[in-house]
């Protein structure tokens, strides 16, 4: 569907479900990756020893570790072409239930990761002159609803720094844009919801498809878009 040979993609949070199969479908379009997350050793039984790729171990919220794998992707191929995000996590609790510690969770997960890395992506994709960043938001980021507030205030802060980051540089030739999952069909979710239709859930296969097309040529006069990804959810 798409060609990104010869392109070099940065791929975070590579283990989990949405994840790996961004991966796997970047890796099916020709792309050179470098893949990262808290720990590769799953990473390391798929694509160890694929010349295509570069494995490292991240964590989002330390920005020395991020700046140092976008130096080791630079290093390795000599540029980053595109960053996929794919860091994020869900809890949920009522407000009157909710720590401190639970709030900044997932503020710190869901916002301050996306930050972090758009930072440092984006100070190598304006010395490059170009760029695509696509960060994944949530259908929740749109509309508060029930124990749920810090998870769609987090992610509605995603909406809104892809928003103002996409304004700042879009006139560099670096596209900012994120995507809205529904209900994402994980074996986590299924586990916690056994009685859901599961076909109407998002495949996480479906939201790399539209990751990738904001990713490629054809997605360049899009900036700052939230693209929703819902399945028939």
């Amino acid at each position: 569907m798409f060609d990104f040979t010869e392109k070099v993609v940065l791929v975070t949070g590579a283990t989990g479900s949405l994840g790996s199969a961004v991966a796997e479908a970047f890796h099916a379009a020709g792309a050179r990756l470098l893949l990262g997350d808290r720990s590769v050793e799953r990473l390391e039984e798929r694509y160890g020893g694929d010349p295509r790729v570069v494995l490292q171990s991240v964590d989002l919220l330390n920005p020395e570790q991020v700046e140092a794998i976008i130096y080791a992707g630079v290093q390795h191929f000599g540029k980053i072409d595109v960053l996929a995000n794919t860091v994020g996590g869900f809890r949920a609790s009522r407000v009157q239930d909710m720590s401190l510690d639970d709030w900044d969770f997932m503020m710190d997960l869901n916002v301050r990761t996306a930050f972090i890395v758009s930072r440092a992506a984006v100070l190598q994709m304006s010395a490059q002159g170009f760029g695509k960043i696509v960060h994944v938001a949530a259908r929740n980021a749109l509309q508060g609803s029930a124990r749920v507030s810090a998870y769609t205030a987090s992610k509605s802060g995603v909406i809104r720094l892809v928003e103002s980051l996409s304004a700042e540089v879009k006139d560099a030739n670096i596209n900012v844009n994120c995507v809205l999952p529904g209900t994402i069909d994980t074996a986590k979710n299924r586990d916690e919801r056994p009685n859901a239709d599961y076909s109407k859930w998002v495949p996480p296969a479906a939201i790399a498809d539209v990751i990738l097309f904001l990713a490629s040529d054809a997605a360049r006069a899009i900036h700052g878009a939230a693209v929703p990804v819902y399945g028939r959810s």
